[in-house]
């Protein structure tokens, strides 16, 4: 039986072609994330994603977009990308654009990156109102050098009515999760385990997160991907999520999820 509301994200398969990935992927669930990077990037990829009856959320590429970069002509372009990317998201019909908060070069550009990852926040909340693709903001792990490691930048993208994914592997290697959990507000999530040490992004169940806590927290129309370096690593987090208490478990929730 298809997971049709656990998804799986294209990040573990980035050594195959987007169509070798979806037909893989496909065999498991009918909800992907597509990684939108390299051989995934939908800028040169997105035909591909009409050949396949899925559910698509988009990941925004990671390798070279710094939404807080203190360079203005190089945040702008950013945003540029990102706006690009929204377009080709709304004629996919994905229906989530998962987006970095950006990061530092060094401690001493700090604040020169605060206000300019402000700035992209005002930008991002503008595009929003012209897509129909809901953008939203990830907390990031345990790197000095990144934005958003903790629930304080919450406030800030309610106001702007800009989404939140919650990365339950970042929040648990911050120390965190938890804090997370009890804010709410997360319109999508990223599963997957650590020992919380570092991202190491296992299979749910591979570490020590607490996946019955975890899954009884989520709001309930939040959308879910699994984040794992392995496709087995997708199947056994999906053994692992349906062996959880039966009120915390696959099982109970095994319709088909409506994804806005």
């Amino acid at each position: 039986m298809l997971e049709s509301h656990i998804g799986c994200s294209t990040c573990c398969l980035m050594d195959r072609s987007l169509a070798e990935a979806l037909e893989l992927i496909s065999t498991q669930t009918d909800f992907v994330e597509i990684l939108a990077d390299g051989p995934h990037s939908l800028f040169s990829a997105e035909e591909t994603c009409y050949s396949f009856d899925l559910q698509y959320t988009v990941h925004a590429p990671t390798a070279d977009i710094n939404i807080a970069s203190d360079n203005e002509h190089m945040r702008r372009a950013a945003i540029r990308v990102l706006a690009d990317l929204s377009s080709v998201c709304d004629r996919i019909g994905a229906t989530r654009l998962v987006i970095h908060p950006g990061h530092i070069w060094g401690e001493e550009m700090r604040y020169a990156a605060a206000r300019a990852l402000d700035r992209s926040l005002d930008d991002l909340a503008a595009l929003q109102r012209e897509v129909d693709v809901r953008l939203a903001i990830e907390n990031m792990g345990a790197w000095d050098i990144c934005f958003f490691r903790d629930p304080g930048l919450l406030s800030r993208l309610s106001a702007l009515e800009l989404g939140f994914v919650l990365d339950v592997g970042h929040a648990h290697v911050n120390g965190n999760l938890e804090a997370f959990l009890e804010e709410g507000g997360a319109i999508h999530v990223h599963l997957h385990d650590n020992c919380g040490s570092r991202d190491a992004h296992l299979g749910c169940g591979e570490g020590s997160i607490d996946f019955s806590r975890v899954m009884q927290a989520l709001p309930r129309g939040a959308t879910k991907v699994i984040e794992p370096t392995s496709f087995d690593q997708y199947t056994r987090s999906l053994e692992h999520l349906r062996s959880l208490p039966p009120e915390q478990s696959l099982h109970r929730r095994a319709e088909r999820i409506e994804l806005f």
